[in-house]
């Protein structure tokens, strides 16, 4: 499955600035490097379980958070509600804010599913300058994911945040010129 950052990487018409991390790994990528990722699905449905970056319909939107002008909140179930409109999974996993999530929303959303963050991986905090200006932050540098296990009819759901060499990965950021990445994965702060 792939990501709003993924999309990037082959889609015509995409204005890169000179320098960014876009234009340097566009540069290195080949045409079926390009073309494999234009081929992953935007979404994937497994059986009762929806996959999605963003929402199922935007890969560049926060599914749970919503940015205001004064900085990001969650999003409450009225406003989920249309969002997952016609989305029958009983689980949705997504991704895109980088947030550690489990919002169960059968109780406010009769018949609504379990959704999931797993957080990042590889990138606890960053900024974003749209639709206004803001940060997410983890608050740690931890690389993060999440096991799902079924329970009956319900979902259990361990986040885990895992130690992991992050001081190389932002030595690394910092050789490919990308201080705020290097301060990002040293704290999980932006």
């Amino acid at each position: 499955m792939r990501g709003n950052c993924d999309r990037l990487l082959f889609e015509a018409g995409t204005i890169v600035t000179p320098g960014s991390t876009l234009e340097g790994n566009r540069a290195i990528l080949t045409e079926q490097h390009k073309q494999w990722l234009a081929a992953m699905p935007q979404t994937l449905q497994l059986g009762n379980i929806l996959l999605c970056h963003g929402t199922p319909w935007a890969d560049d939107v926060y599914l749970l958070e919503e940015v205001t002008p004064y900085g990001s909140r969650m999003k409450r179930t009225g406003e989920l509600a249309p969002i997952l409109h016609g989305i029958t999974a009983r689980l949705v996993l997504c991704g895109h804010s980088h947030q550690s999530r489990a919002v169960q929303l059968s109780a406010q959303m009769p018949g609504g599913p379990l959704v999931v963050n797993p957080g990042s991986v590889g990138l606890p905090a960053y900024t974003e300058e749209s639709p206004h200006p803001h940060a997410m932050e983890a608050c740690s540098p931890h690389a993060r994911y999440a096991i799902v296990t079924r329970s009956g009819d319900n979902w259990q759901v361990e986040h885990l945040a895992i130690t992991y060499d992050w001081e190389s990965a932002a030595r690394l950021a910092e050789r490919n010129g990308r201080p705020d990445w290097a301060a990002w994965l040293r704290s999980g702060r932006a």
